[in-house]
């Protein structure tokens, strides 16, 4: 269309899924040149080495949420990719778990230069079967993430019963009847279903919110919702991790919204990852280390009351002897 680079917008709350599906859309044989914006909460990353090893270049931005904060890190990106826009099929950007993404479409719109070489082509969000009924309950981003989709990709679907699913799908329709839902389990979804949709409308969006292409939009998250992360230099003992990060989960689950992480584990030559949403825990083996990238455990927890858990002390006590 016009010769403007199309941009996908990944985004949905905590866990729900959005390096999954940036993953599964990198690793298809589809011939696409992409380039992928990670933008993760709080000030060490994981997300950016969790993306596949592919041709595409990542760009990651932390300290902050790309809906407010970091904003201009996000236009200054782009704009030094338009500068080689002949070489772009499209671009992906995944926004943190807790971004409004209001102004981050707004950007593609109201800033002349983004908006002179980019199109938004739609706004996928990614909602987690087993836990978005608590989270619209108790979190304003997540209902401002569906009501903003023009995909919303209903997840983990194999973690709910069939009533439970149907209920969901019909709240999700109540608060978003323009939307396409496609139910789905790990992101497992045709990517000519993603892609290349064209499907976000500004006259629909403008129906909603009259003052989007006018006003700031902004935004102000949780104070209550912090970010703390862990690191350790020699190997952690497995057994001893395992028990201290289940326990930690089962006693401290509901406050933990999300955990991620990359661990040396002793005895292992490849890397550890490990997923948590709320006492949900994922865990599996990613492949070797990097060619010269010191072997170091990383692991992320984001939630409330976080100061109150001792997590430096409690993963210190992981390592090997």
């Amino acid at each position: 269309m016009n010769g403007k680079v199309p941009v996908t917008v990944l985004t949905g709350f905590l866990g729900a899924g959005k390096t999954t599906l940036l993953n599964r859309i990198l690793t298809e044989q589809h011939g696409r040149k992409y380039a992928v914006v990670v933008n993760e909460f709080g000030e060490t990353g994981i997300d950016n080495d969790l993306v596949v090893d592919a041709d595409e270049e990542v760009f990651e931005m932390n300290n902050g949420c790309i809906c407010c904060t970091v904003r201009g890190d996000l236009i200054r990106i782009l704009g030094g990719l338009m500068k080689r826009a002949d070489s772009l099929d499209a671009i992906l950007v995944e926004t943190t778990g807790v971004a409004d993404p209001a102004p981050v479409a707004q950007t593609f719109f109201v800033d002349d230069d983004v908006a002179e070489k980019t199109r938004l082509d739609a706004v996928i969000t990614l909602v987690d079967a087993a836990h978005c009924e608590d989270q619209l309950e108790h979190s304003h981003e997540a209902p401002e993430q569906v009501a903003f989709a023009d995909i919303v990709l209903l997840n983990k679907t194999d973690r709910v019963d069939a009533a439970t699913l149907a209920r969901i799908e019909a709240r999700l329709r109540a608060m978003n009847p323009y939307c396409r839902i496609i139910p789905t389990d790990r992101c497992d979804v045709p990517l000519d279903q993603v892609m290349g949709q064209s499907a976000f409308d500004l006259e629909r969006v403008l129906e909603i919110e009259p003052d989007f292409l006018d006003s700031d939009h902004d935004h102000s998250h949780d104070d209550a919702v912090t970010s703390v992360t862990v690191q350790a230099d020699r190997p952690l003992d497995p057994d001893r991790f395992q028990r201290w990060f289940s326990a930690l989960l089962q006693e401290h689950g509901q406050d933990i919204l999300r955990s991620k992480g990359i661990l040396d584990l002793n005895g292992e030559s490849q890397r550890y990852v490990v997923q948590g949403v709320h006492m949900l825990m994922e865990s599996d083996f990613m492949g070797p280390w990097p060619a010269g990238e010191a072997r170091r455990s990383r692991l992320v927890f984001i939630g409330r009351g976080l100061e109150q858990l001792d997590l430096e002390k409690g993963f210190a006590a992981c390592q090997a002897a």
